[in-house]
């Protein structure tokens, strides 16, 4: 039997967390794995009401999934409250909270499994052709593509290699706005992002996971 190690998410809704059990499962049955992982995640907006639920005892890394949805007012502000919450759940208990944004969406993760996405959109409805096209389907709205039964059809088709693609490909849109767009940087309560898309952090965490179970 593999020893088994444990990972905290929050996340926002059903489309992350059903990426991260395939995730765990993709992992758990990829043979050369060092270790089985426990993903556990919880849809909880506010990362304080998730720390309140946790039992732990010892120092605990906690990742909480978002989106960076836009630059209007409302969505940053919403954006930058969220990273308060995360630093004031570290205050309730022995936790370290961790960063995984996408921008607009979480979909720009999904894409990268197979596919490259260098160019800035407009709207997060525009991720919707991406989709269609390198999963080769065709819905008609992502509320269509959201839909339990659709969403784990995509996801089965996942493997560990393109997981590992997805990181690469995610590290390439971080170095290409690091040369490109470093004045747009911004640093908040320790935590740092870009304010155009595509921007994301949520490859961080995966690229842990995968460096801890020695599959990169």
């Amino acid at each position: 039997m593999k020893e088994k190690r444990k990972y905290y998410f929050s996340v926002e809704g059903e489309t992350e967390k059903l990426y991260l059990k395939r995730l765990q499962s993709i992992i758990n049955n990829t043979l050369e794995s060092q270790y089985n992982v426990d993903l556990y995640s919880k849809i909880e907006k506010d990362p304080c009401s998730y720390v309140k639920q946790l039992s732990i005892i010892n120092k605990t890394k906690v990742t909480h999934i978002i989106d960076k949805e836009s630059e209007i007012p409302s969505h940053k502000e919403e954006f930058k409250k969220n990273l308060d919450r995360m630093k004031e759940a570290e205050k309730l208990k022995k936790i370290e909270y961790q960063l995984a944004y996408s921008n607009f969406t979480f979909e720009l993760w999904i894409i990268l499994h197979r596919s490259d996405c260098f160019n800035s959109l407009n709207d997060r409805k525009e991720y919707l052709s991406h989709i269609n096209k390198v999963y080769n389907k065709n819905f008609q709205s992502l509320k269509d593509y959201k839909k339990e039964e659709n969403l784990k059809k995509i996801l089965d088709e996942l493997n560990i290699d393109d997981v590992i693609n997805a990181v690469k490909r995610a590290k390439s849109i971080t170095e290409k706005n690091s040369q490109e767009k470093k004045e747009k940087k911004e640093e908040y309560r320790g935590y740092i992002f870009y304010n155009e898309n595509p921007s994301l952090s949520i490859h961080e965490i995966i690229e842990q996971i995968l460096k801890d179970c020695k599959l990169i």
